[in-house]
């Protein structure tokens, strides 16, 4: 038997449980984990050199196949850096299996090289925190860390999914000795669990239906989610068959003409108060509307369910009267089955007022139409034309990635009609950092196109994630670059202190160009609007990994924005 079987074990646990893909970061104190893992055979193993870039290029990937993905580092601050990631994965429910190698406990305090306090270090930011035995020889202590592994991987992927983090302190000797026998032993357990069906009684069903037979007017609105082609099929017969206006922003990931998607134009309007809803349905995770988010803050509607299978009551919109736990797809496949059967055994429609959705899509056209002559009448060169260039010439089935900050906010304005084969978007804790990380993360595994748009400042602040081996060729990348964070110049506030551009857009004269020309990425530029389709084009076209940087003035930026903001209202 090896000295420290158990994490050669671990491993081979996490292979049969169905996980394929790790992600390394190289340190000494966990060589016993990365060998694990490693001499597998059984595993696709990504190296990272920084933890946080590490961190997020495992999101990306555990976001794109809906399995675990393991991340391991070595101790000290190492494990400090994964912690904005996991901070994510926790809010954007992707499940992750985060392994620490640790020293023992006995040489905290002693002066001992990268030794901290790593039990628990990611508090309420995982599932659950286990801490496993140095102790690797004691029969106990080797059924514990089965039984540990096992649960975590379960735990993980358990709705909602999210990371779960084993510490696992290691004593020395940790590397293997060359004759030493590297192979799962026999006593490896595999435990699986069985997902639990959601069934609502019919006592409650009963509730729902009266509830919706009492309001005329009914919105549902979708936050953030995945591409869902059976969620997507009957929420679009909702819709077409029975005149309710469905609304999401771009990273709902609806697909169809029938859905309201440019809502953040026209919401906010003195009129607008004709579109509150008697009865409002939600469900997924974050919305990007601020004005849709503060507009129902404002009317709160009479009833408001949110479906959900949420281990935390969310009440974004400060008006939840009803928390239906399940899957959205499940609940409107059976709402639509009852009322279908109900609206025929009355041989009666179902007495809501269909005007109300006539109201939404007639808002809806009127912005799509003003967005588009304001677009057309653009002169200088800006951030909304060099993405309204891109996203005309970019093919059907792409997907989609975006990066916070106005890069978001652009893309739910203007990505609006393109058929992406998915939209994404870290909005667990909209932080700047992992963004380009988690692309290149997501263009590993995806085998699709894949194209982010990220500001500057986030690309800069992530650009360690590009120094990873074999960049995904599927990759391609637009950089906004207004030399500073221009959100600050957009918003309230801010805007008008003498400090704007020194403390809050942190003004820079840095470009990608040179990070490109390390990572052997091929670069591309745009300064003015004479030559930017053909530029657009070539870099769209181009054969690997691409990058095209667009210079544009922050204040014509601002200008811009606020022009389409006003044109829709």
């Amino acid at each position: 038997m090896a000295i420290l079987q158990p994490l050669i074990d671990m491993a081979e646990i996490c292979y049969q449980q169905g996980i394929r893909h790790v992600v390394i970061s190289p340190g000494s104190r966990s060589a016993a984990l990365t060998l694990a893992f490693a001499r597998h055979g059984g595993f696709q193993a990504h190296v990272c050199i920084d933890e946080r870039s590490a961190g997020f290029i495992a999101l990306g990937m555990a976001q794109q196949i809906d399995s675990p993905v393991v991340l391991i580092c070595t101790s000290g601050s190492a494990a400090y850096n994964f912690a904005p990631a996991v901070s994510e994965a926790f809010f954007q429910q992707i499940p992750l299996l985060v392994l620490t190698a640790d020293r023992p406990k006995e040489w905290q305090h002693q002066y001992d090289g990268q030794t901290i306090y790593q039990t628990g270090i990611f508090g309420p930011h995982v599932k659950r925190s286990f801490e496993v035995s140095p102790d690797y020889q004691h029969p106990d202590v080797q059924w514990a860390i089965n039984r540990v592994v096992n649960e975590a991987i379960n735990l993980s992927s358990i709705a909602p999914n999210g990371p779960v983090h084993i510490n696992v302190p290691i004593r020395e000797p940790f590397y293997p000795k060359s004759d030493e026998d590297f192979r799962a032993s026999t006593a490896v357990r595999v435990i699986k669990r069985q997902e639990k069906e959601t069934v609502w009684p019919q006592n409650v069903w009963e509730e729902l239906l009266d509830e919706w037979g009492s309001a005329p007017k009914i919105l549902i609105a979708v936050g953030q989610g995945k591409p869902d082609a059976a969620l997507n099929a009957v929420l679009g017969r909702i819709t077409e068959e029975w005149q309710i206006p469905v609304l999401g922003d771009c990273i709902a990931n609806l697909s169809g003409n029938e859905f309201i998607r440019h809502h953040d134009l026209f919401m906010g309007r003195q009129d607008s108060e004709n579109l509150r809803p008697d009865l409002l349905i939600t469900f997924g995770m974050s919305f990007l509307s601020k004005e849709f988010k503060q507009f129902i803050r404002k009317n709160p509607p009479r009833h408001h369910w949110h479906i959900g299978e949420d281990a935390f009551l969310a009440d974004a919109f400060q008006s939840v009267t009803r928390e239906i736990p399940g899957k959205a797809v499940v609940f409107f496949e059976n709402l639509f089955e009852k009322l279908d059967y109900q609206s025929f055994v009355e041989n009666s429609d179902l007495g809501h007022d269909t005007s109300f959705c006539s109201l939404w899509l007639q808002n809806e056209r009127n912005a799509q139409k003003s967005k588009y002559e304001m677009l057309q009448n653009l002169s200088m060169f800006s951030d909304l034309t060099l993405l309204d260039s891109t996203f005309k010439f970019t093919e059907n089935n792409i997907q989609l990635h975006i990066a916070n900050s106005m890069s978001v906010r652009y893309a739910n304005v203007l990505a609006t009609e393109n058929q992406w084969s998915g939209v994404f978007a870290n909005r667990g804790t909209s932080g700047i950092d992992g963004c380009v990380s988690t692309a290149i993360g997501a263009a590993r595994v995806n085998d699709q196109p894949t194209l982010l748009v990220v500001g500057d400042v986030a690309f800069l602040y992530d650009r360690n994630g590009l120094l990873i081996d074999n960049l995904p060729p599927n990759l391609k990348i637009v950089v906004l670059n207004n030399a500073g964070g221009n959100i600050f110049r957009m918003i309230d506030g801010p805007g008008s202190l003498p400090e704007l551009e020194t403390f809050f857009e942190t003004r820079h004269s840095f470009s990608a160009q040179r990070t490109c020309e390390d990572s052997g990425i091929a670069y591309f530029r745009v300064s003015d609007l004479s030559g930017t389709e053909a530029t657009v084009k070539e870099f769209l076209n181009f054969n690997g990994t691409a990058l095209l940087e667009g210079f544009t003035d922050p204040v014509e930026n601002t200008r811009a924005w606020k022009e389409l903001k006003r044109s829709a209202h």
